[in-house]
């Protein structure tokens, strides 16, 4: 049964006024009488009731006549009101509300409604302004590696609260075929960061539609139309893991600024074919020193990032099987809760001509110290393949599978190994605290998998238990890194409001080995988005 709309009646109410009023005028103005003259043998129903009206009108007393007159003026004034009730329910509103473009149903409430805040420029909606914000705060135990101190003392394990993200979206149709997206927020705050953190730009972007339909669009701007891998373009709110591999962004704050670059895109549609591509003006990395590692296994200093003058290029392609996913946004989905069937075979890639340089170094034998003998650059590389599904599965209330499998290929020169730790609390210096190897020249692997438990608790609290695996062979160490996640989402309004737990373990190193496993944590996350 239809809802009932605040700005009418239900379309039946509407219809059946509307055929009300029609038959009033009928009666009224045709048949005075209660009863109809029948017809005579060889005339027409209608010639005989146009003669019945006209023979009986005059038999009528006055007052019958003023009967039938109130009759008339009373279904007349049905008729129109009738028809106001179906030009209100036929005029162009603004759409009813639905999920933020580019990220799939998943915002969609037990109502049938995405919580959001929208507001249309013009009559029919089709130009639009949206405010989006989320909020993403962790509570942490993790086991430390040896020799880390926080705030001067030793730790094995460590606690906190901090805020992992807090962000800020607006974006929206202003013009016919132009579109503005601006995403300001902060990151990683813990009780050990500058108090107050600066609020900057994620994104900055404005895009014009070239085709009529949807295979060309044209934007730059600060873009994070990135290539490499779907995950290289994730969406922070709708990752099925507590959170990206980190791998997915292997840029990330060296020539990039939190995974975004300044440059041009185009994106577009083709069938099932999706693309992006950009052409970029990678930021100036921090460090691009020659310092090499005397522990590599050959007399070549470990690659680093080189300051160079040259474009970079990047891209993602996409062949989407089964359901089509919006492109609207650039962030792509994790998991869309059963709500689409999702299969996607993606590739993609990133090349900086000239982007890293590695130095030939000679050990002095007495001191040991290491002399750049030449500097030598090279392009940074990094290649993907990938493959998305997510499959819902039991009907309407059964549960869904969603899983995710990408292999990359990242060359930053000889021997280059990133250790990253999320909102590392270490003393600098003092040990790798949660850190260990996730970026660098080699091979990567990441896949997780998760099920959508049939069937809610309540109203509508769903529950999904997930697991995370990576696997990276690094060139530059000898024993491969694996880092797996084990947890558990529990979505209590989609997407909108979950509470996520998971237990983590990565390897400690030393050296270039691995010596032990007793890197474990314990993450709680709270989650809110509108």
């Amino acid at each position: 049964m239809r809802q009932e709309r605040k700005d009418g009646p239900r379309p039946q109410r509407a219809w059946s006024a509307c055929f009300t009023a029609i038959a009033w005028v009928a009666l009224a103005g045709f048949v005075p009488t209660s009863t109809l003259a029948q017809p005579a043998p060889g005339e027409t129903a209608i010639d005989d009731a146009d003669e019945a009206v006209e023979a009986d009108a005059f038999k009528e007393s006055p007052a019958d006549l003023d009967q039938a007159q109130a009759a008339i003026e009373e279904a007349e004034r049905q008729l129109e009101e009738a028809k106001r009730q179906m030009q209100l329910m036929g005029r162009k509103l603004a759409p009813e509300p639905e999920p933020i473009p580019g990220v799939g149903p998943g915002f969609v409430s037990a109502d049938g409604r995405a919580k959001k805040l929208q507001w249309s420029l013009n009559d029919d909606g089709t130009l639009y302004f949206r405010l989006a914000t989320w909020l993403q705060v962790w509570s942490r135990a993790i086991q430390l590696a040896p020799g880390t101190t926080v705030q001067g003392s030793d730790n094995s394990w460590y606690g906190d609260v901090a805020l992992r993200r807090a962000r800020f979206l607006a974006f929206g149709q202003i013009f016919p075929r132009v579109f503005l997206l601006m995403h300001i927020g902060i990151n990683n705050q813990t009780f050990r960061n500058a108090r107050k953190p600066q609020l900057f730009f994620h994104d900055a972007w404005v895009e014009f539609q070239v085709s009529k339909n949807k295979a060309f669009y044209l934007g730059g701007g600060l873009i994070y139309w990135n290539g490499i891998s779907r995950q290289t373009n994730a969406s922070t709110i709708t990752a099925m893991s507590l959170d990206l591999p980190i791998m997915n962004w292997p840029l990330i704050e060296r020539e990039d600024q939190f995974a975004r670059q300044v440059g041009i895109y185009a994106k577009g549609k083709l069938g099932l074919f999706d693309y992006r591509f950009a052409v970029t003006r990678p930021f100036t990395a921090f460090d691009v020193s020659l310092t090499g590692n005397s522990s590599a296994p050959n007399p070549t200093a470990v690659g680093n990032y080189r300051d160079t003058n040259a474009w970079a290029y990047t891209g993602y392609f996409m062949f989407q099987f089964k359901d089509e996913e919006s492109n609207v946004l650039p962030y792509t989905v994790g998991t869309y809760i059963g709500a689409k069937k999702v299969l996607n075979l993606g590739f993609g890639g990133y090349a900086h001509p000239w982007g890293v340089w590695y130095g030939e170094t000679e050990t002095d034998p007495v001191t040991g110290e290491q002399t750049i003998l030449s500097a030598k650059a090279r392009t940074l590389v990094i290649a993907s393949g990938d493959l998305f599904l997510d499959m819902p599965f039991g009907g309407d209330d059964g549960g869904a599978a969603t899983w995710y499998g990408v292999y990359q290929y990242q060359n930053f020169g000889p021997n280059n190994v990133r250790p990253v730790g999320i909102m590392n609390p270490a003393d600098s210096g003092s040990g790798a605290g949660n850190a260990y190897p996730m970026i660098g020249t080699g091979h990567h692997v990441y896949s997780e998998l998760g099920i959508l438990m049939p069937g809610h608790v309540g109203e509508e609290i769903k529950f999904q238990p997930y697991v995370n695996y990576q696997v990276s062979s690094f060139e530059g160490l000898n024993d491969a890194m694996h880092h797996f996640g084990l947890g558990l989402n529990m979505f209590i309004h989609r997407h909108n409001a979950k509470v996520t737990l998971e237990y983590r373990n990565r390897p400690i190193y030393n050296g270039q080995n691995v010596e032990n496993r007793k890197g474990n944590s314990f993450v709680l996350q709270m989650h809110l988005f509108i």
